[in-house]
């Protein structure tokens, strides 16, 4: 038996116009709820268009290194020109400020040393930061001391280039502070950018109390300037300030985000004593409690009171913030790698507890966490592989895509060293990761990230330490298509 469209219409009490349109668009309608309701199965496209050494260097030996400002980067891109930043020891320096910075840029003859700092001796590596307009930052930190000191006091500076004009001449620029902080040569800084309004902000530790900061306006004036005061940690079996070290810092329209993790002398006496008979040494750090806090405008100098993203207290694990992006919609994403145990206590303080291994996600709005969620997993007796450092890359049309490394063991005996590639959804869901087949996969790397002012792009720049390159500066460049 046929039945007619009038007759449908009439059945359903809808006109025949509205049925033949209706029967256009719902095999549309069906086939982008199926795409949507699998999302999470689409991959990544991604190719790798070089991968390179930037320079090697000699190791300091005096605490410090190359990645060592671990919540910034040292390599940023305008438009469609890449610098980094590069760490030099000088062998005849003795430690602790035995190191200058250098400046690179990627040409078509490969990475070209622009300048190197003849005149200063630091410890640190120098953070990097853009603008959209083509003027590029590097942060330092020389020592006022002379060549025999061991350490002292030190003075914050902040150069800027312009990638538009000559690359050897550039100014300097000395932040402005609320008196005059005693600043050394550990200085834990962070520089973050807001690349599209050109504005900048520079975060500074002094010892256990707080970090000093001092913004930048489009103006070119440090019109704001504070202090952030450390987490109070009042469940402590002595109470004191929890200093927070390597954090993940976002400037965006005046608002600063903030997220780092504990770094103090391990607060826990019988845990303290047991390491010190293990090390023979008088301390150990704790890196085992992530916080979280912000400002809606810098300018005020206030901030929220500390939320606390993640803590691996109970068994004197480890944490190490890793990424943090707040969306056009105000949600902030951030990434952070987890060890559930310190194996060395095991047997004596916590025999029950399992060893693990993540990175882990989590999506906070208006301060309470709404999203939390493994990104890679391994737990002990169910498999070999470890995640190690992970970042996120944000794309024109704000994907977040996370790049990230594992190491450890296969099924089937074979050594697994290797960067991941996925995407993140909606709700924090995770893609489906690809392999990226590095010759030599990275280690330990920063990115070219909306953080220090560069823009989202469809390239992924990565600097780095590699597996099996020693002593060495990697580069790579990833194309997404």
């Amino acid at each position: 038996m046929k039945i007619s469209v009038l007759q449908i219409s009439k059945y359903l009490n809808v006109s025949s116009s509205s049925l033949v349109l209706l029967s256009i668009i719902l095999p549309f309608v069906f086939i982008i709820m199926t795409a949507c309701s699998d999302v999470s199965s689409r991959t990544v496209d991604a190719v790798i268009e070089a991968e390179e050494t930037v320079y090697s260097f000699i190791p300091a030996d005096n605490g410090a290194g190359p990645m060592w400002c671990h919540g910034s980067t040292s390599i940023v891109r305008t438009g469609d020109r890449i610098f980094a930043s590069g760490l030099e020891t000088v062998p005849e320096w003795k430690p602790l400020n035995n190191c200058r910075w250098m400046l690179f840029e990627r040409s078509e003859n490969g990475w070209e040393k622009l300048v190197t700092d003849n005149e200063n001796r630091t410890r640190e590596p120098s953070p990097m930061a853009t603008f959209h307009d083509g003027h590029f930052f590097l942060s330092a930190n020389p020592t006022l001391t002379d060549t025999g000191a061991y350490n002292g006091p030190s003075r914050p500076e902040i150069y800027q280039f312009n990638s538009n004009s000559d690359l050897m001449k550039f100014d300097r620029l000395l932040p402005e502070w609320d008196s005059t902080p005693p600043f050394t040569e550990h200085s834990y800084r962070s520089l973050a950018a807001a690349g599209e309004s050109s504005e900048l902000i520079l975060f500074q530790n002094i010892e256990y109390a707080h970090a000093e900061w001092s913004f930048l306006d489009k103006d070119g004036n440090w019109s704001a300037k504070g202090q952030i005061k450390w987490p109070w940690g009042a469940d402590y079996e002595v109470p004191e300030p929890i200093r927070i070290c390597y954090p993940n810092v976002m400037l965006k329209d005046r608002a600063v985000y903030f997220c780092g993790v504990s770094d103090i002398i391990e607060p826990k006496k019988a845990w303290r004593d047991y390491k010190r008979e293990l090390t023979g040494k008088e301390w150990d750090y704790d890196f085992r409690r992530l916080f979280f806090t912000w400002s809606e405008d810098i300018t005020t100098g206030k901030f929220h009171d500390w939320i606390e993203i993640a803590s691996r207290e109970e068994t004197c694990g480890w944490i190490f913030p890793g990424d943090l992006w707040v969306a056009p919609d105000g949600a902030v994403h951030i990434l952070w790698t987890e060890k559930a145990i310190d194996e060395r206590l095991r047997e004596k303080f916590f025999p029950e507890a399992k060893q693990s291994y993540a990175i882990n996600y989590a999506i906070v709005r208006n301060g309470k966490i709404e999203t939390r969620t493994a990104i890679s997993y391994s737990e002990e007796g169910k498999g070999n592989l470890i995640p190690g450092r992970g970042r996120f890359h944000i794309t024109p049309d704000n994907r977040i895509l996370v790049i990230y490394y594992i190491s450890g063991t296969a099924p089937d005996g074979q050594k697994v060293s290797e960067n991941r590639l996925l995407e993140i959804f909606h709700e924090g869901k995770p893609g489906s990761e690809i392999v990226l087949p590095f010759r030599n996969p990275f280690t330990n790397f920063f990115t070219a990230t909306v953080r220090a002012g560069s823009r989202p792009s469809d390239y992924i720049d990565i600097l780095g330490t590699a597996d099996g390159v020693s002593n060495s500066i990697s580069y790579a460049r990833i194309k997404l298509n």
